[in-house]
């Protein structure tokens, strides 16, 4: 099934856009975690889908199998990325595939332009915030580390280099700034996001930044450069009282 910008949403083409945004779905392979009456429900709320990674629980082709089925009843364009937990099996291409193939416009470094916001997407990384950010220095392993999560950043540099839109929202998995993560115990902030991601996104237009990852972190928070942050883990209360946020650009 393939979801495109026509139909319902293409009256709205280039106007005012509401996203709905939520992320940590974590579709089990037993089936117990249903979203098909919620995505039908987000079609009716929203013009326009984003998923903040970890959808499936353990990285399996069978979860994520049970998320293209139950993403049949959206109805409008869904944009993605992966999260930590989709990697968790060793299967993340197969993944990928099936994700893609249920019509979900899949970004890893990339942006795509739908009904005039730009959406720059990668999944991000570890690495911690402000002064006490991981260093490359020491061990390899540690050195690893901070050369993943300067990679990272790197594809999101340059996906936000490809958006022409004027509205641009980034769309990650991991937080760029410790104000979203509150609440998780402090000991695994470093683990939760890096600020290197908000060093770069601060380098560009961004009207709204996504992310989810922190289950217990807080709904929202703004990157030093002013970019309004939303964590839309779907275990994080929210305004619309929903498991997902519902964003105007």
């Amino acid at each position: 099934m393939t979801k495109t910008t026509e139909g319902t949403t293409a009256k709205k083409a280039n106007g005012r856009q509401k996203i709905a945004a939520m992320g940590d779905l974590h579709v089990k392979e037993n089936g117990g975690n249903s979203y098909k009456e919620l995505f039908s429900e987000i079609s009716q709320a929203a013009d326009i889908l984003v998923l903040t990674g970890d959808l499936t629980d353990l990285g399996k082709p069978k979860e994520a199998e049970l998320l293209a089925a139950d993403l049949r009843s959206c109805s409008i364009p869904i944009v993605a990325v992966l999260g930590n937990h989709d990697y968790e099996c060793g299967h993340v291409e197969e993944v990928k595939a099936i994700v893609k193939e249920a019509g979900v416009q899949l970004l890893e470094g990339q942006a795509v332009e739908i009904n005039g916001v730009g959406f720059a997407g990668v999944k991000g990384f570890a690495g911690g915030f402000g002064r006490y950010m991981l260093g490359s220095f020491g061990e390899p392993a540690i050195k690893a580390m901070v050369a993943e999560s300067v990679e990272e950043t790197m594809r999101l540099e340059n996906a936000l280099r490809q958006v022409r839109s004027e509205r641009a929202m980034v769309v990650l998995h991991y937080a760029p700034i410790p104000e979203t993560v509150v609440g998780e115990p402090q000991e695994i902030y470093p683990f939760l996001g890096s600020s290197r991601l908000a060093e770069t996104i601060d380098r560009f237009p961004v009207s709204a930044v996504v992310h989810g990852h922190a289950h217990r972190g807080t709904y929202e928070g703004r990157t030093p450069g002013g970019a309004p942050v939303y964590n839309v883990a779907s275990h994080i209360e929210k305004p619309t009282g929903r498991p997902y946020a519902l964003l105007e650009l």
